[in-house]
């Protein structure tokens, strides 16, 4: 059984649609991420689901699924991705076709991570140098001498040498990421085996770490590993939305959620950091400390905008929701962020335009809502952004 739903979007189901017993798995496994109204007569005895901004693919149970859609449309989300996780800079989503919903799209991408990770090993993994210290029955590196002395009757020597091995983070990366893929059960049979085939040409050389997605983001890569990068970008992809394991009986089923109001802020700092002309720079997710390190507050700005003095020029929080007006709770926050960073201009941006924009000067700060709107052509929207935001700067 597959239950469809729309993020944030209220739908019912009949009290008798799944077991008691489903819904309560859900809730207490989702309840950050779903809101779920048990049958009642606050809900005309039916269940009522709503999905607190998330989308994706929830399996419950072998036979019982939730799929979650975007209220954007899809190509849209796709085109958000691309510029999220750098998969258009790589030109990785050239060679995407017929892709009509979140199942294809994931299947596809996998497609190409496996693909490129055979042909690399096809090629010949990427080794790196590691130490290693280990006692060893002759000589080899340099001799451990103070293991020599506190130890000096034992057969072996205490060595401290240097190997050439596949086994690094770069190629473990990839490892893990297709582990994660080949449990999720969401792709179709033939590229499940293409999977587990370029699993499986990875695993005599490589051990699997658990990784989280900032790891396979920020690396350093030279001539010899450089093909890496765009393959850590699908890993950064495919680990950042594999939600938590549920059991299902002998089986662990992996999810697929996609946090929209994250992806919104991830999306918009990466396409100003495209399109943002020189001098203007932007940065992401900037923490700022005031006061006392133990005692003090803790700010993790969504987006600053640098110009060519290094002077932050203006503070951006973005809000993935539609409110009639900015709630006070957000125009608190926008205004201690910009007094954190000495800031004369903070913008909140949404996905809409608001019935009630803001627009108010308060001191020498000036507060604005703008709008980067996901319905149209994100481009357009983009440019259209980008010219608000330029006169809210020159204004200042």
């Amino acid at each position: 059984m597959i239950i469809n739903l729309t993020e944030y979007k209220p739908e019912f189901f009949a009290a008798d649609a799944f077991p008691y017993a489903l819904g309560e798995l859900l809730w207490q496994s989702y309840g950050d991420k779903f809101q779920v109204d048990f049958p009642s007569p606050k809900t005309a005895n039916q269940w009522k689901l709503t999905s607190m901004g998330w989308v994706g693919h929830i399996p419950l149970k072998k036979d019982f699924e939730i799929h979650i859609h975007p209220k954007l449309p899809l190509q849209n989300l796709f085109n958000m991705w691309a510029y999220a996780y750098q998969l258009k800079s790589f030109h990785l989503l050239d060679g995407l076709v017929n892709v009509g919903s979140l199942v294809a799209f994931y299947d596809q991408l996998a497609c190409i991570l496996a693909q490129r990770v055979l042909t690399r090993t096809r090629q010949g993994l990427y080794l790196a140098y590691q130490v290693r210290n280990g006692r060893l029955a002759f000589l080899r590196g340099q001799l451990d001498l103070q293991q020599v002395w506190q130890r000096p009757l034992q057969p072996t020597l205490p060595c401290r040498y240097d190997i050439h091995t596949a086994d690094t983070p770069d190629n473990q990366i990839l490892a893990y990421t297709l582990s994660q893929i080949a449990r999720s059960h969401r792709c179709r049979p033939a590229v499940q085996a293409s999977i587990r085939r370029a699993y499986r040409a990875l695993a005599g050389a490589v051990t699997p770490h658990e990784f989280q997605a900032d790891d396979c983001y920020g690396r350093t890569y030279t001539r010899l590993n450089q093909d890496y990068q765009p393959l850590h970008a699908l890993c950064r992809f495919f680990i950042a939305h594999t939600g938590p394991q549920q059991a299902n009986g002998q089986q662990k089923m992996l999810p697929f959620l996609v946090d929209m109001a994250r992806l919104y802020e991830q999306f918009v700092a990466a396409w100003l950091q495209t399109h943002l002309p020189n001098p203007w720079r932007i940065r992401a997710q900037e923490r700022i400390n005031i006061g006392q390190q133990h005692n003090g507050l803790q700010f993790d700005i969504d987006l600053v905008l640098y110009g060519r003095d290094e002077r932050p020029y203006a503070v951006l929080d973005t809000k993935y929701k539609t409110p009639t007006r900015p709630s006070n709770n957000d125009i608190n926050q926008i205004i201690a962020y910009a007094k954190a960073k000495g800031c004369r201009e903070a913008v909140l941006v949404y996905p809409v335009a608001l019935e009630r924009p803001l627009n108010v000067t308060l001191d020498s700060l000036r507060l604005r809502s703008l709008t980067f709107g996901l319905e149209a052509n994100l481009e357009l929207a983009g440019r259209q952004f980008l010219v608000d935001l330029g006169t809210a700067v020159a204004e200042m």
